[in-house]
């Protein structure tokens, strides 16, 4: 599915499919939902969300009546990690956001860095024994220092 909102570009065939969540429920319940939570290139999220008449996804077919529908939500990073917090466990989230710190002296962003950026970074990571959060976080530290 592919839709443009507030002019940007949200398509299911190019963004990355990082999680996926049903109420476990069949087709045939008017409660059914189904929901993808997607990540863009740009490192922006979104939820593609599928439902029965009686979910959040319905769609008015008439007067007074709903069927099943679909959508395309926007996240923002907070609403992505909330979403993942409500609906996957703690390996899966992990995966997507990295390891959970509790002593709040590290945070978990994203950012979009180019292909050849990320491969050199990998190669770096290899190379010193260090992970990728070490290697960027000496770096930005060292330039922030002049």
């Amino acid at each position: 599915m592919k839709k443009i909102i507030n002019g940007k570009s949200y398509n299911t065939e190019s963004a990355e499919l990082v999680a996926e969540w049903s109420n476990n429920l069949t087709y045939r319940d008017f409660g059914w939902v189904e929901e993808n939570l997607y990540r863009k290139r740009t490192g922006e999220y979104f939820l593609y969300g599928a439902g029965g008449p009686n979910s959040r996804y319905a769609e008015a077919s008439g007067s007074n009546s709903w069927s099943s529908g679909e959508r395309i939500m926007p996240l923002t990073y907070k609403e992505a990690i909330k979403w993942a917090e409500d609906h996957l466990d703690g390996d899966e989230y992990e995966s997507i956001f990295g390891a959970v710190v509790e002593d709040d002296s590290k945070r978990t962003a994203a950012y979009s860095l180019s292909v050849s950026a990320i491969e050199a970074l990998r190669r770096m990571s290899e190379e010193q024994g260090r992970s990728a959060s070490e290697i960027l976080d000496a770096m930005i530290l060292a330039a922030a220092r002049g």
